[in-house]
Formats: structure tokens, sequence, C-alpha cells
């Protein structure tokens, strides 16, 4: 990184550090909308009505891309505390920011059993051509509407942290 090194006093150093900024703040976005969208599509189709082997491989699939998708989105994250121009240390100082975080590392937590269980569907499916059963789905599908209704309270705690709460 030390062929990155800017004078801080000059206009180039400013220049460099807002756009690297913008792309961050690009890419994070772009990563909460794209878990967004996967996560809803894991809820629209996890359902006992709609079941049937392509339902189930395309769960195992938007699921792989949301993990994906949230590591994308943590290391953007990252990123913006350690290369933003804010810094770690106001970061860290915000209590909206821990409580972010938590409900992130809780809709990670929640994702586990739904994620085991797409991949055990799928090998059953693989294996025996069985599909899961009604109850198993709908158990699932909650713990999927569990997450996809921690996210937006995350987007309501970043507009409040974001007008200085």
């Amino acid at each position: 990184m030390a062929a990155l090194r800017l004078p801080r006093g000059s206009g180039v150093f400013k220049g460099y550090c807002m756009t690297l900024e913008a792309v961050l703040a690009a890419l994070h976005m772009v990563a909460i909308l794209t878990l967004v969208v996967f996560l809803t599509s894991e809820a629209a189709l996890c359902r006992s009505e709609w079941m049937n082997p392509a339902v189930v491989k395309r769960l195992a699939r938007l699921d792989l891309i949301y993990g994906i998708t949230a590591v994308v989105l943590l290391a953007s994250g990252l990123a913006r505390l350690y290369f933003g121009v804010k810094g770690l240390s106001w970061y860290v100082s915000q209590p909206l920011f821990h409580v972010k975080m938590t409900l992130f590392v809780l809709m990670g937590l929640l994702s586990i059993k739904p994620t085991l269980t797409f991949r055990r569907w799928l090998k059953a499916l693989n294996q025996t051509g069985a599909l899961p059963g009604e109850a198993e789905v709908r158990s699932t599908r909650r713990w999927v509407m569990v997450q996809s209704h921690i996210l937006p309270v995350v987007a309501v705690i970043a507009v409040f942290w974001a007008r200085g709460w």
C-alpha cells in the first residue's frame, strides 16, 4: 500500500480518499441490495405448496449466493471501517454501529439452520429423490422469515445513525 501514499495536505489525497469512500459505499450498498434480493427469493420459494425438485435445487443455489453476498457485505463493511474516511475509532465509538453489527451477527447465526437444511434437502433429493415434508418446509421458512424481518430493522438503524443519533 506504500505506492498509494499521498501527501495529506494535497487535493489529490482528498480526492483519492473521497473516491475510495464512494467506491466502498457503493460496493456496500450493492451487497445490501443483493442480500435483500436473495433472502426475499428464499422466503418466496420456501413454501410446501411449491416444493418440487427444481425448487429444492434453486433454494440451495439461492442460499449459496446469499451466503457469498453476506461475506461480500461484511468485507465491504470492514473495508469502510479500516480504509474509509471516518476511520475505525469513529465507527466503534457509535452505539448504533454495535446494534447493527449485533443484528448482522444474529442474522448470520439464524441463517445456519436454513443453510444446513437446504443442503440436506438437496442431498436427499440427489440420493433418493425425496422431497422435504410440509412441517419441515414450514419450520425452515419461519427461520428465513425471521431473518427477513431483522434486515429492515438494520436499515432503519442505518437511517437514524446517518442522521446523527
